[in-house]
């Protein structure tokens, strides 16, 4: 049943969402899909705004994924504001909010997974080798319960936006995927829900990323050898603060691969991911 005192429609269950999409359907409205995690902030909103501009109606999804999530990862604590977030969506522009429990999303005896190859084997995928696969199986999953024209998704997750682009190539969904723009503050940090862990003092050594990773793609253009490139950006990154650094990479965009010459040869991404305390952040830049 459709929830009548949220700032806009929302459904829990596949049927209540087929039912509401399939009214639409039946008026000749298509439809966009913007899945998030909650705990929206404006990066969440342009990808929203951007669907509109796409289509007739526009549905968001609001679902921690927990099959992404592993057993020491922040599933527990990553931050939950449904209401809030219906309020923001509906201010966007947002036609619908679904919102699936996880009993919805994986009923009991759910044995089905989805692996990706390419894009999600390295960088994220070495790191955090649960991610890609249940970032793939949910949105496989939310594909075929909204079924929508175009999807849109921001351009902070790089690799996820690259792996969700082979996976609709390689299982033909009949889907447009839209990547938009990376949503930053002020000094330059790119938005995300997880920007909510930090203090002040940590808030200031985030917001040296994407300087960082600014002068690495700078040297990159300037077909710098990769090598070098990554290793000051890396050791950059440790003197400005971050504790620990996982990665700092300049792939082919497209496929996130490596550049076997050892420089850049086309369109390419320049990528990282590094830690401030507990809280783990991701940033790219084009080259």
């Amino acid at each position: 049943m459709i929830v009548s005192d949220a700032p806009l429609p929302l459904v829990g269950s596949i049927a209540e969402l087929r039912a509401t999409i399939g009214g639409w359907r039946a008026q000749g409205r298509t439809v966009a899909f913007v899945p998030t995690m909650g705990a929206l902030h404006e990066g969440h909103l342009d990808l929203v705004r951007e669907a509109g501009r796409r289509a007739d109606q526009v549905v968001a999804s609001v679902f921690v994924n927990p099959t992404q999530f592993a057993a020491h990862e922040d599933l527990g604590r990553y931050p939950r504001q449904e209401a809030e977030d219906a309020r923001l969506l509906a201010g966007a522009g947002c036609h619908l909010m679904y919102a699936p429990t996880v009993a919805e999303m994986y009923p009991d005896g759910a044995t089905t997974t989805v692996s990706v190859g390419g894009p999600a084997e390295d960088l994220e995928g070495a790191f955090r080798p649960r991610m890609f696969g249940g970032v793939a199986l949910v949105v496989a999953k939310l594909f075929n319960q909204v079924r929508p024209d175009v999807a849109v998704f921001g351009e902070k997750d790089w690799q996820q936006l690259a792996v969700i682009r082979r996976m609709v190539r390689d299982l033909d969904f009949p889907v447009e995927i839209v990547g938009v723009a990376t949503a930053r503050d002020g000094h330059g940090l790119a938005l995300s829900s997880r920007n909510a862990y930090l203090d002040d003092g940590q808030l200031a050594v985030a917001r040296g990323l994407n300087g960082v990773l600014a002068e690495a793609a700078a040297k990159a253009r300037a077909a710098a050898p990769l090598a070098a490139v990554e290793r000051e950006a890396h050791a950059a990154l440790l003197r400005f603060g971050f504790d620990r650094v996982d990665y700092v990479a300049v792939r082919q965009a497209e496929t996130l691969a490596a550049f076997r010459s050892g420089v850049v040869e086309g369109p390419a991404r320049v990528l990282a991911a590094a830690w401030i305390g507990t809280t783990r952040l991701i940033d790219n830049l084009p080259v």
